[in-house]
Parts: C-alpha cells; sequence; structure tokens
C-alpha cells in the first residue's frame, strides 16, 4: 500500500484484496474510498509501490465487556463462577477511560466493530451517563459501538440460594458480599425503559444499543420474556450468555426440564435479532433450534481456556446451521485483545482432523465477519466490495510472507501465523483508526497508564473482598460442588 494510501486522498493500493469466498484474493487492486463507502475497486496492470499490503473486511470482536484483563486483579486459573466474583476488583474507575483502552485495544487487534455487553458500571454516574461516556470513547476510537446493558434479577451470588454461603462466612466477610453484589432485582419494566432511556442518548449510524440479559441463570422468565416481547416490538436486538459453564448446563437443565433452548424458542426470545455468546455446553438438538430461528452464536475460544469453561460444538454448530462470530471477551490468549489470532485460534480447533474441514479459510473470515457484524449492527456483511461500507484493515504481506520463497496462499499465510503485529492500518467508514500500532484517536499508553493509578488507588476500597477472599472463595466452590453435581 502506498504510505499516502488511507491520509487524506482515500485511494488505497495493495498487493492482494480479499473479495470473500466467491472472487479469493484479487492481485494488485486500487480502492477510491468515498463518504465512508467503497466508491471503486479496480484491478491495476503493474504492482502497488511500496511495501506488500493485504486488504482484509475488517474484523468484528462480537462480544466483550469493555473491562481490564482480570489477571492484574488476581483472577486467575478459576471458572466463572468464582472468576465474576474476584472480578468486581476491576470495577472501572473511570468509565470513559476503560471503555476507550478496551475499544483501543481492538482496533490494534483488526477490528473496527465492538460488542460491549456491559456488566458492571462504576457506580460514579447515572446508568444513562455513563453510556454515554462510553459512546463518546467510541467515538473518539473510531469503532462502531454496539451497547447491551446487562441485567440480572436473580442469583446474584451463585444459581440459587446463597444463604448457606453468607452464613458460613465471618459477619464482616458477609457485609463484604452482600454490599458488591446484592442489589433489589430491577422490574422488567424498569429495565426496558432504562435501555430506551439510553438509546435515545447514544444510539445513531455508529452506535446500535441492545438488550442485555446477562444469562438465564441471572433472569427471571418474566425478565427474559419481557425481553423477547421488547424485541419483537421494536426490532432491538438481544445479546446474552448462554451454557457457558457446566454449571450453567446443570442449572439450566433443572431450571428448564422442558429445555432451556426450548423455552427461549417458545417465548419468542430466538430470532435473527438474537445473538448468544458461548454456548460451551450448548446440546445438537439446542444448536439446531439456534440455526433455525436465525440466531447467532458468539464463540470465546481463549476465555473458554482461561476459565476452564470448556470446548465450544463450534464444528457441530456450523454444520447445523448456526452462524458463527467471534468474540475476544477481555480475555485473548495474552490478554492483549488480539481479536486476529482469536479468529485464527478458533479457526484451527474447529477445523477438523485429518483430511476432514470445517471450512475454507475463506468461508471461516466470510461467515465469521458477517456473523459479527449481524451480532453488533454493523452495515452489510463485511466484503470488500464497490457500495460496501469502508471497513477495513491492510496486513503487512512482507512480513507475513516473511521468507518470500514461493508464491504462498495469503490467507494461508494469514492463518498460520497471523497476530495484531501484522496489522498495519485499520479503516472504519473511511476513517483511519490505527495506522503502524498507533491508535489515533485517542492516546492508547497515556490512558492505560492513567488507568493503572485509579486502579492502584482504588484498590483500598475493596480491602474487604481482597482479604476475605481466601474465606469466600472455598465456600462458593462448595456451594457449586454441593449443588451443580460437578466439581
Amino acid at each position: 500500500m502506498a504510505s499516502s494510501a488511507l491520509s487524506g486522498d482515500h485511494v488505497v493500493e495493495a498487493a492482494g484484496c480479499f473479495a470473500g469466498e466467491g472472487a479469493g484474493v484479487l492481485s494488485n487492486v486500487r480502492l477510491t474510498l468515498k463518504d465512508g463507502l467503497i466508491e471503486r475497486i479496480e484491478q491495476m496492470s503493474e504492482p502497488a509501490a511500496g511495501p506488500r499490503r493485504l486488504l482484509l473486511p475488517a474484523l468484528v470482536n462480537a462480544h466483550d465487556h469493555a473491562r481490564p484483563t482480570g489477571s492484574s486483579f488476581g483472577a486467575l486459573n478459576m471458572p466463572l463462577e468464582t472468576w465474576i466474583l474476584r472480578s468486581a476488583l476491576g470495577t472501572p474507575p473511570d468509565p470513559y477511560l476503560q471503555a476507550a483502552a478496551s475499544m483501543a485495544r481492538s482496533v490494534r487487534g483488526g477490528c473496527a466493530a465492538m460488542m460491549v455487553h456491559y456488566t458492571r458500571p462504576s457506580g460514579l454516574m447515572s446508568i444513562p451517563d455513563e453510556a454515554a461516556e462510553i459512546a463518546r470513547a467510541a467515538g473518539d476510537v473510531g469503532i462502531r459501538l454496539a451497547f447491551a446493558l446487562a441485567v440480572r434479577d436473580q442469583n446474584p451470588l451463585v444459581y440459587g440460594d446463597a444463604d448457606p454461603v453468607l452464613a458460613a462466612l465471618p459477619e464482616s466477610d458477609r457485609q463484604t458480599m452482600e454490599a458488591l453484589f446484592v442489589r433489589p432485582p430491577p422490574r422488567p419494566q424498569d429495565y426496558l425503559a432504562l435501555v430506551e432511556d439510553i438509546a435515545s442518548r447514544i444510539a445513531g449510524p455508529m452506535v446500535d444499543v441492545q438488550l442485555g440479559p446477562a444469562g438465564v441463570q441471572w433472569c427471571s422468565r418474566p425478565m427474559l420474556e419481557a425481553i423477547a416481547a421488547h424485541s419483537l416490538a421494536t426490532g432491538r436486538r438481544i445479546h446474552m450468555h448462554l451454557l457457558e459453564t457446566p454449571y450453567q448446563r446443570v442449572w439450566a437443565d433443572r431450571a428448564f426440564p422442558e429445555g432451556i433452548v426450548r423455552y427461549l424458542a417458545d417465548i419468542g426470545f430466538l430470532s435473527s435479532r438474537t445473538t448468544l455468546a458461548h454456548c460451551t455446553h450448548a446440546r445438537p438438538d439446542e444448536l439446531d433450534l439456534i440455526a433455525q430461528h436465525g440466531a447467532r452464536i458468539v464463540t470465546n475460544f481463549s476465555s473458554n481456556l482461561h476459565l476452564h469453561s470448556g470446548l465450544a460444538p463450534i464444528a457441530d454448530a456450523r454444520r447445523r446451521g448456526c452462524a458463527v462470530a467471534v468474540g475476544v471477551d477481555g480475555l485473548a490468549l495474552d490478554e492483549d485483545d488480539d481479536a486476529l489470532r482469536e479468529m485464527r485460534l478458533v479457526q484451527m480447533a474447529h477445523d477438523g482432523t485429518g483430511f476432514d474441514r470445517t471450512w475454507s479459510h475463506a468461508a471461516f473470515l466470510d461467515q465469521a465477519i458477517a456473523a459479527g457484524r449481524g451480532a453488533t449492527g454493523a452495515p452489510g456483511p463485511g466484503v470488500l466490495a464497490e457500495g460496501a461500507p469502508a471497513d477495513l484493515i491492510a496486513i503487512d504481506l512482507d512480513r507475513l510472507d516473511r521468507d518470500a520463497i514461493l508464491p504462498v496462499d495469503p490467507l494461508g499465510l494469514l492463518f498460520a501465523r497471523g497476530n495484531m503485529s501484522h496489522v498495519r492500518e485499520v479503516v472504519c467508514a473511511g476513517r483511519v483508526l490505527m495506522r503502524d500500532g498507533v491508535v489515533l484517536g485517542v492516546d492508547l499508553p497515556a490512558i492505560e497508564a492513567e488507568l493503572r493509578k485509579l486502579y492502584r488507588v482504588a484498590m483500598p476500597g475493596f480491602s474487604g473482598l481482597i482479604e476475605g477472599w481466601r474465606r469466600i472463595e472455598p465456600q462458593v466452590q462448595g456451594w457449586y460442588r454441593a449443588h451443580c453435581g460437578c466439581g
């Protein structure tokens, strides 16, 4: 790509351009960008001047929470059920800074769109004001934002009666847990009104406000049914965790003997407006229902590894017709929000054994990006074509093809060794968001340095959880061993 290609003339020249599974990689191309769209794609008779670049549709981080990395707070080597309690230490000390840092890291990983399923507000301001700060961060970074305020109205500590856990703790630990996690359950109508208030504040061409039930174990039937009805009436999308952990599987089978996914289908919850994160423990008949109703799955491979959740049946989901997107979930393999590496891990882990293959590289890239854009409300399927949104990334092909011994399929190289270090530029709606590892809209290193200071200042306020954790964790773990039938 010419050095000035993305700086102002809106003409992009590259050695290759992935134009979708059908067209494959076009050689020596010139893209003309205008008004946030790809106006024209031409093949040139001569190679582009300067370093070799491979243009791809921009990636999508289809499930995230805009939070810090849990390891920095001691949330290590534990399942979600205790990890999520420990991660209260990562409550945002400044919503704008935390969101901007998370979004900027996603951009460095090659993303132009991101879902923020907002599970832990700061408590420093009203929820609509906090949502506005997150939208402001997205605008500064330049990323397309899907925002879903998570809601819970049951099971704040464990998936059932928490009295045995609290009763076994010293009074100081009990008070800590109640103060951090136990809240009056919101009424469905109040939650829906809050979502619409948020939408009136921040929704627009670059921001899609969604409904965000945290998960079936955390939402009552009246809440789930009200959300399903509201989505049908308004067309608002739904984003929810489902069957992420083995303990959630046991709970769901007990709470919904008719079948949790069957229940969701029966109440009208499942549709093309619905995205289900994880589905790690979904069964074949449940995958069939998800596919039949046009809902999509976001898989989060590294997060499932970090949290010992299991290996999701993604290849089977694909065979059964489920649309599958990829999310970083704030827990990429190296906790760096590298969406490109995450895409590779999903593709490699679920691509079959021996000579059997689940998908080609081109097919996987097409469907993952299209499903991700559907999950976030981003326009179009994410194919680089004339008239499509100018959401694209430029890969350093010289570095990717570092040996240059023989002509090699660039997509093959991408899935063999690609990571965020190979992403040279990220463009969203025609705007350059990142070049050569530097996010242009915000100062990411300065933001991260400020956040570290703020978190260190905030830690004394969590002294009860920090000091009491050695007593709290065994009690929560013991509850799940006793009540959820797996250790």
